[in-house]
């Protein structure tokens, strides 16, 4: 005997199989909007990631101002001109006067006061008593002292090593070390304080000193 299939049985299977085919669907339509979102995020991240190395090259080539210590040693080294002419020197005579004594460390001369043959480290000038005595050129006072031969002293650092020594001096007060000073302003007056030069007549003994080392003020002054 045959059995038959009643019709609830065919409406099942037909809403079964309708099911399926929308669960099949969703499942293909939820992974190409996977699919998307993925490439997506990619792309941002390849975006973010091409502005970063944009920023970064920028960076990198930004121009950075340099110094060229190859033509500031040209212009360090090139000798000072003055109208167009080689300067010889860059300091001025602290006062005018008649020079009495000449630098001279090879060849002796002679001291009246201590009555003999004697170097000289500087040179000597001749002006009355408190004539005014100047700065050679600019630069700091770096020393004031009561020197046991010389009498009051003054030093001026003129920078690269450069030092002018001014002795026999009248007066110590009226720069103080640490007092920065301009060629030709005046820093004491001409004495007789010197005990090593004290017969001689009232005087400045001046002296040009390269790290040191005491030279020929003459190859210093214009």
């Amino acid at each position: 005997m045959r059995l038959k299939k009643k019709p609830n049985d065919k409406v099942a299977v037909a809403l079964v199989l309708c099911f399926c085919v929308v669960a099949i669907a969703s499942i293909f339509s939820l992974r190409s909007n996977f699919s998307q979102l993925d490439l997506d995020s990619k792309d941002n991240i390849n975006i973010a990631q091409e502005d970063n190395r944009i920023i970064n090259e920028q960076d990198v080539v930004k121009p950075v101002p340099t110094v060229d210590s190859a033509s500031q040693k040209k212009e360090q080294t090139e000798p000072q001109r003055t109208n167009g002419k080689k300067s010889t020197g860059s300091f001025i005579l602290p006062l005018e006067g008649k020079i009495t004594n000449r630098f001279s460390v090879t060849e002796p001369i002679y001291s009246q006061t201590l009555d003999q043959f004697v170097i000289h480290s500087g040179i000597d000038i001749e002006a009355p008593a408190d004539t005014q005595v100047l700065a050679a050129g600019d630069g700091t006072i770096t020393k004031v002292y009561n020197d046991d031969k010389l009498g009051i002293t003054i030093e001026i650092s003129h920078g690269n090593g450069l030092v002018t020594r001014y002795c026999n001096l009248s007066i110590a007060k009226m720069v103080e070390e640490g007092d920065v000073v301009k060629k030709g302003q005046p820093i004491s007056g001409v004495g007789s304080t010197a005990l090593f030069e004290s017969l001689e007549s009232p005087h400045l003994h001046f002296e040009v000193l390269k790290d040191g080392v005491a030279i020929d003020p003459s190859k210093y002054i214009k």
